[in-house]
């Protein structure tokens, strides 16, 4: 077998097609997503408390509605459809916001929301659909996928960098809209290599095929004019939000207790301990594009041998970390288990914890020996982007790939969307614990300075802790997800 012939093997059909619809698909999310708090304050006169509130409620609707996505896809629409559905919303999300005034801000958001909540979860479910439960290639296609998305940040993240150091706004957005127009060409290009498998609309013919259709796009269209009121009410809005969260836990606790069959209902309950455990992961990954971001603009020396740093380069070091990491350990991690060295989920799971934990514990350090004027060195942020980059690719791509593994098949499109969920309820956290600390008028670190040491500290202290005991829960979780292997 040539070397060609086996590197065709090891990447099903459909995937390198999904890789590079990561790369275009994210622009628009990188840009938007990083920008709004910037955005917000300087053009929109928001104060920080309330950009705090409407980014932490923009990523939770982002992350929240992905749950809505894995039920509406494969049922009502095809994933394919709902991707190309969805990434329209997100060009007219774009462009709209890119208008400049406030109305169109909410619409503009609402627009993107939809598309972008929606049909994320889509491309997880159209790469998982390509691997049998049992096929080891998993893992590495999505540490590869997430690395393709992340080349999509590094892009956005890069050209946001540069309209906002003049902030150039809607040159900005019409960006983004390109960007994400790039995603359509490319998914129409290779429409029949994204066909879905085994899904319940692929049993579906004639009317009852045509009514689902008509449901979904219905849904897609409906959704708009509710976001933008639940957008207006962030305060109300983060309320029912974390309520619904509630609920969905609930249910999905219930779901595993009445589950029959004793094997997958174990993976379930592994499922549900790791995915609480993820919350507090996520709750301090979502505070990048806001408290953190504030804290950089406001309390770092924004500068890097003479060079200014715009706050939104910042998310290069994880973009760049993580398009360099992923393949990096993917290859690792096979060597490692060729040697029969233990590398499992839980273990992924609370090594992440812990460097997280590690990334906030080194900003008070800088925070310590800042300067006269109160602001840190460049290189304490450097280095916490560092380490939380490590650690979200020992949780993220993990966790999407553990959904095939750990759900069974007829729950595989809702425990995906409720694994997304979480990051949706973690950034609505992020949203709370970045409106602690209060700007001052006089811009002055000095003033705080003791509240962000205090916070980043205590948020440290609550990610060991956790990854300590996903660490000491290890031995009884492997049986739970290896049965009688463990």
């Amino acid at each position: 077998m040539s070397r060609l012939q086996q590197l065709q093997a090891r990447i099903p059909e459909g995937s390198a097609v999904l890789f590079l619809i990561q790369v275009f698909s994210t622009l628009g999310f990188a840009v938007l997503q990083f920008t709004l708090t910037l955005y917000t304050t300087r053009h929109h006169g928001f104060t920080s408390e309330q950009a705090a509130l409407v980014t932490g409620v923009f990523g939770a609707f982002n992350y929240g509605l992905h749950l809505f996505g894995g039920y509406l896809g494969g049922r009502f629409l095809s994933n394919r459809n709902l991707f190309v559905g969805g990434m329209l919303l997100q060009v007219l999300g774009c462009a709209t916001v890119a208008g400049g005034s406030l109305e169109g801000l909410y619409w503009g958001m609402a627009l993107f929301l939809t598309g972008c909540g929606l049909n994320v979860t889509c491309v997880n479910m159209m790469l998982t659909q390509r691997f049998k439960p049992e096929d080891n290639r998993r893992e590495a296609a999505f540490l590869w996928n997430y690395a393709g998305m992340n080349v999509g940040f590094f892009i956005g993240f890069t050209v946001s960098g540069v309209f906002q150091l003049s902030e150039d706004y809607a040159s900005l957005f019409w960006f983004a809209t390109l960007g994400n127009a790039g995603a359509i060409v490319v998914a129409l290009i290779f429409w029949r290599t994204l066909a879905d498998r085994s899904t319940p609309l692929a049993q579906r013919r004639g009317v009852d095929f045509w009514g689902r259709f008509a449901i979904g796009c219905a849904v897609l269209v409906g959704l708009v004019p509710v976001l933008v009121w639940l957008l207006k009410k962030p305060g109300d809005t983060s309320i029912g939000m974390k309520a619904f969260c509630a609920v969905v836990a609930v249910v999905l606790i219930v779901m595993t207790l009445r589950h029959p069959v004793k094997a997958e209902k174990q993976r379930m309950q592994a499922y549900l301990v790791l995915t609480a455990g993820s919350l507090v992961f996520w709750s301090l990954y979502q505070m990048a594009p806001n408290g953190l971001q504030l804290y950089a603009v406001g309390n770092v020396l924004m500068n890097v041998w003479g060079v200014p740093v715009a706050p939104q380069w910042v998310q290069n070091i994880n973009a760049f970390s993580i398009a360099i990491g992923g393949p990096l350990l993917a290859w690792l991690f096979a060597r490692w288990r060729e040697r029969g060295w233990p590398v499992d989920i839980p273990m992924q799971f609370s090594a992440s914890l812990v460097l997280m934990g590690l990334g906030f514990i080194v900003l008070p350090i800088g925070i310590h020996f800042a300067d006269g004027s109160g602001k840190s060195d460049f290189f304490w942020l450097f280095l916490s982007y560092v380490l939380q980059s490590v650690g979200e690719l020992l949780i993220s791509p993990i966790g999407y790939a553990m959904i095939g593994r750990l759900a069974p098949k007829q729950y595989q499109g809702i425990m995906m969307g409720s694994w997304m969920l979480v990051t949706g309820l973690a950034s609505l956290f992020a949203g709370d614990f970045s409106g602690v600390v209060s700007q001052p008028v006089d811009g002055s670190p000095l003033t705080t300075n003791p509240q962000y040491s205090a916070l980043f500290t205590q948020l440290a202290v609550g990610s060991l802790v956790t990854g300590a005991v996903l660490f000491a829960l290890r031995p009884w979780l492997r049986k739970l997800i290896d049965g009688e292997r463990a």
